[in-house]
């Protein structure tokens, strides 16, 4: 029997082998991983021309109507999660590819916000890192976030989580987004507050809204500016939902105290980008999913999805 060729993309921890059993697909595919972004969508059409099933994850690789143009074999495409932004839905069934997608595991990001809040007021990877390379003791002077305000960007499924993280360490915590309402705020425990009380009253400002046409840039210049000198944005979410451009000179003039960032409009972040160069900004590769517990169920999920599919049973259908 002819194997059909599978692309694993972007495993750049190279764990997709070892957090999935594969073996049951083994005699109907044949396995290719990537573990290295590809640097264009050149680089990746010609890379992947080849492949009948292609496991995506998340929004690492593009995949717009070009690239299915350019990828003739292509018949089944597995995205982690259930939503994918990069992935041209209608193009895709204009080429006959199928597009399924996979669960996750709880809400790890909502700990990673936890845990960039900590970094931002505790310093401590900052201390750690000079304990470790012999420099003098402490230097830095923490912030106690008990009593501080919490303003959170999006009352979901995972800013309802951070709320309540925030409100069991203490903080008042306050909530906006585009179509949230008091009684919404009021049944999670949370006070309502406009946009424009929420910028200029929180301590930490924390994003969890999805991406799309509507919040691509919904945190502005203008809101920026309404920041305390002494406040913090955290966005775990997506890199253009803020201004990026704005929130570099802010931070680069001092006008807010910090951030911490984990997602960015162009990923991997480049290395010559500013950001890794200001000392009032955290800065992670889009940590937000990645645990262990996560990808376990992503992969598993990916080839369920494979299985069914060459059963012409597909599971999880997106198209």
């Amino acid at each position: 029997m002819t194997r059909l060729r599978c692309a694993i993309l972007d495993d750049y921890q190279n764990v997709a082998l070892t957090l999935g059993d594969w073996s049951a697909l083994a005699d109907r595919i044949e396995i290719t991983v990537f573990d290295k972004p590809f640097a264009s969508a050149d680089e990746a059409a010609a890379a992947l021309k080849d492949f009948e099933i292609i496991c995506a994850m998340r929004e690492r690789t593009p995949f717009p109507r070009a690239m299915f143009e350019a990828l003739p074999k292509l018949k089944l495409l597995i995205t982690s999660g259930m939503r994918n932004a990069a992935i041209d839905f209608e193009a895709a069934k204009a080429h006959d590819v199928t597009v399924c997608g996979t669960a996750m595991v709880g809400n790890p990001t909502a700990g990673l916000t936890i845990g960039l809040m900590l970094e931002l007021t505790r310093k401590i990877g900052f201390e750690n890192a000079r304990m470790k390379a012999g420099k003098p003791w402490q230097v830095t002077v923490g912030e106690d976030i008990e009593g501080k305000t919490l303003g959170i960007i999006g009352l979901g499924k995972l800013g309802s989580q951070v709320a309540g993280i925030g409100r069991a360490l203490g903080m008042k915590t306050i909530a906006w987004s585009t179509n949230l309402t008091p009684e919404a705020c009021e049944k999670a425990g949370v006070t309502y507050a406009t946009k424009e009380e929420l910028f200029a009253q929180a301590d930490i400002i924390t994003i969890h809204l999805v991406l799309s046409d509507r919040s691509r840039g919904l945190v502005s210049r203008v809101d920026l500016a309404r920041m305390k000198p002494t406040a913090y944005l955290i966005n775990t979410a997506r890199g253009p939902i803020v201004d990026e451009v704005a929130l570099l000179e802010t931070l680069q003039a001092g006008k807010i105290a910090g951030a911490g960032i984990d997602t960015y409009s162009h990923e991997p972040l480049p290395l010559d980008s500013p950001l890794r160069k200001l000392d009032n900004v955290v800065i992670t590769p889009h940590l937000g999913y990645v645990t262990a517990e996560n990808y376990k169920r992503i992969y598993a999920e990916m080839i369920e999805g494979i299985g069914g599919w060459l059963n012409s049973a597909p599971v999880r259908k997106l198209n």
